[in-house]
């Protein structure tokens, strides 16, 4: 499917928007700590006089060259607007909001704040670029010396976690660890987000009927697969068929109108591509009746 340049450009604007909502009118204002470039700056704001955005601004910059440098321009081009965006937004969300915080309980910013992160992130990554910043060493690194990425982005965040704890309480710190695994939570159910689908298996002496049935009425192919029992062996097919959470229910009751008897295996997939799904259907005619 051909992406969208204009839409993707206004996802990016979208998610770094929310993104620094969440830090302006949430986490800065409970006093809670988090990794990522953010963290950096929150550390480095209870060392010097310095705005969060101001620091955030000149990190993503330094680390924008070090990926451009190492890199290539492939990377910096889907990089350079997250990371001029971001503090840009950060600045404003700060004069925009009003003096007095949304709200002043730890948890409600805990929770909202990781709900804007997590969500302004996933919303940012879908479209295929990235948020700069402290996502930045790990690739270079990885670049330079093959060490993994997953790993070395837990580690750089425990380490400015660490960094935040010399200076924060213990329910600071464990209010700091919660928002982490609430943003992260969010952030993987956007990634997933509608393209979730659910794959269903019949085995049935009328899976032929039931195939028939499921193209006809739900518009959904299928996959015939040579499988055989286990108790008596015997040769048979099995239908393969991948459909949405919404066509479920009326694809359940199809196939045990046909054969109550038959036996239905139900199972969630991430994510689906290919004709019907990521790209248009197209019909063609059927071998059968030439049509």
């Amino acid at each position: 499917m051909k992406r969208n340049l204009g839409l993707d450009l206004l996802l990016v604007v979208l998610g770094n928007a929310l993104y620094a909502f969440g830090v302006a009118a949430f986490l800065l204002p409970g006093g809670l700590i988090t990794g990522g470039t953010t963290g950096i700056a929150l550390f480095v704001r209870h060392c010097f006089p310095i705005s969060i955005s101001a620091f955030v601004l000149g990190f993503n910059v330094v680390m924008l060259l070090l990926g451009l440098a190492v890199l290539g321009r492939k990377f910096a081009a889907t990089t350079v607007l997250s990371s001029l965006l971001y503090p840009v937004l950060l600045e404003l969300w700060e004069r925009v909001l009003p003096a007095q915080a949304i709200t002043q309980d730890v948890i409600l910013c805990t929770a909202f704040g990781g709900m804007c992160i997590g969500a302004g992130l996933g919303i940012v990554i879908r479209t295929g670029a990235s948020t700069g910043g402290m996502d930045i060493p790990p690739l270079v690194l990885n670049r330079l010396f093959h060490l993994p990425v997953a790993p070395m982005l837990y580690g750089f965040d425990m380490v400015i976690l660490l960094l935040q704890a010399l200076f924060s309480d213990w329910e600071q710190i464990l209010y700091g660890i919660l928002l982490v695994f609430i943003y992260t939570a969010v952030l993987n159910k956007v990634l997933v987000l509608g393209q979730q689908k659910v794959e269903v298996k019949v085995v049935s002496e009328k899976v032929e009927e039931i195939r028939r049935a499921v193209l006809s009425q739900v518009d959904r192919g299928g996959t015939l697969l040579q499988s055989r029992t286990g108790y008596m062996l015997r040769e048979t097919e099995m239908l393969l068929s991948v459909v949405s959470p919404m066509e479920l229910g009326k694809v359940e009751r199809l196939i045990h109108d046909i054969d109550p008897e038959a036996f239905l295996i139900v199972s969630r997939v991430s994510e689906v591509s290919g004709r019907g799904f990521t790209r248009a259907k197209r019909y063609l005619a059927s071998a059968e009746t030439g049509k």
